[in-house]
């Protein structure tokens, strides 16, 4: 190469980089599968877009989020409105999102987000206006096709379950041009003719053009004038319909339905989720336009705009973020195995082994100590039968018990051992073995 050719430095090389896709690309609509979905501590997404043979990095600053319904989640299919731009401090070649879409809507999506804005804003889907499910309802009605799978499985779930309550069928077209008309038709039909305590309002699955009956105004509008409580159990899972959420209860299957509207034999059904409402209108085409042409008249300004270098300085920051955080996670580990092994060593030194051993041995000599206080009263108390039967033997209550008397001067109790210690007509106490007599001397003999 001629030695005059310029020599870029990387910086520069990535600043000029980024300069020729931001002014070579207005802004560019991309579908793709999301992945390696981020969500940093700034509020800033980072993802990856891609498809089956290529991905491109992308970020979405916090302020662009506002206008979304939804966030986006790994595995989520999109439609990307972006910049083409380019990560300097990388060299990455990144998309920069200014509006996102879940893909795949179509016109039917459409009119059914303007209708389900319409009825959100009138208040049809309020919680207070829908009405309670009868714990055992006296009659079943059941709006749908007399020849579709729906009424087999509901038919079948309700005889399993509650085979007592009768059920009153509402025949009607679920699909097609007249099935809007039957399906209000047989509403007013069930609340006119106030036969039944509860209404199943059910259909199989199918594409969203297949049941879009379900998605018409006036159906909607019946199911909300209806007195009697309304179920819906219109496709699978994770189909959704307007009907669903003017009904009373949205169950996910027609089976699911017939679930509800009858407690079990056994057991009374109880709690009730309902899914949260994840979609939302698209934004008008021409507002999407007149950004696209003020974009494009402001890029050489957006180039030198402040808030550029502040875009950059943001994800740089959450980068150093990511990294700093991983730091700590390394940290911590290590804290806790360091805290592991110290635990372990001073496992090995804890006394509780001494104190179980010494614990044994008191128990043992506290065993022999009472062993030896036991042998010891036993000794004592022979010691002290026999010490009381030599008293007994030299007492003079023995003397008594073998015929003796014992010959007391009355009142001072003297014991009288000489007929001179007493006077005619003294009283005396004699005292016998058991018990004593009282008695007055008549006479004194002096042997």
């Amino acid at each position: 190469m001629a030695a005059s050719e310029p020599i870029y430095s990387v910086s520069q090389l990535n600043r000029e980089a980024k300069r020729l896709l931001a002014t070579h690309f207005m802004t560019v609509r991309v579908e793709g599968e999301v992945s390696n979905f981020s969500a940093p501590s700034s509020g800033h997404w980072y993802f990856t877009l891609k498809d089956a043979q290529a991905q491109v990095r992308c970020a979405m600053f916090r302020g662009q989020q506002s206008r979304l319904g939804f966030k986006p989640g790994n595995g989520d299919m999109v439609i990307a409105n972006a910049q083409v731009s380019l990560y300097e401090p990388r060299g990455d070649y990144q998309l920069v999102i200014e509006h996102l879409e879940q893909a795949g809507d179509g016109a039917l999506r459409q009119a059914f987000e303007r209708l389900k804005i319409k009825l959100l804003n009138e208040g049809l889907f309020d919680e207070h206006r829908k009405q309670p499910i009868p714990l055992i309802p006296n009659q079943i009605g059941v709006i749908t096709s007399a020849s579709g799978a729906a009424i087999h499985d509901i038919l079948t779930v309700l005889k399993r379950r509650f085979p007592a309550i009768p059920v009153l069928i509402y025949p009607v077209a679920v699909q097609g041009d007249s099935a809007k008309f039957e399906i209000s038709a047989a509403l007013e039909l069930a609340n006119r003719q106030a036969e039944v305590d509860v209404i199943i309002l059910a259909r199989g699955g199918g594409s969203l053009e297949d049941l879009w009956a379900f998605n018409e105004e006036i159906v909607a509008r019946a199911i909300a004038a209806s007195r009697i409580p309304v179920i819906s159990g219109v496709g699978h899972e994770v189909d959704f319909t307007i009907a669903d959420f003017v009904a009373d209860l949205r169950a996910p299957t027609p089976s699911a339905a017939a679930e509800h509207a009858v407690p079990h034999q056994d057991e009374w059904l109880g709690g009730f989720k309902f899914m949260e409402n994840q979609l939302i209108e698209k934004l008008n085409r021409l507002l999407i336009q007149q950004r696209q042409r003020l974009t494009w008249l402001n890029k050489s300004l957006q180039l030198q705009h402040p808030g550029e270098k502040l875009q950059r300085n943001a994800q740089r920051l959450d980068e150093l973020e990511q990294r700093l955080n991983k730091s700590i996670q390394q940290s911590l580990r290590q804290r806790g195995q360091e805290l592991a092994l110290n635990s372990q060593k001073l496992k090995q030194f804890q006394p509780s082994d001494k104190i179980m051993q010494h614990s044994q041995q008191l128990h043992y000599y506290r065993q022999r100590l009472q062993r030896a206080i036991q042998l010891k009263l036993a000794s004592l108390k022979q010691r002290q039968a026999g010490i009381g039967h030599t008293l007994h033997a030299v007492s003079p209550l023995a003397t008594l018990d073998r015929g003796y008397a014992i010959v007391q001067q009355h009142g001072s109790g003297n014991i009288l051992k000489s007929v001179a210690d007493i006077g005619d007509n003294d009283l005396i106490d004699t005292r016998l073995a058991k018990g004593r007599i009282v008695s007055q001397v008549k006479e004194i003999i002096h042997d």
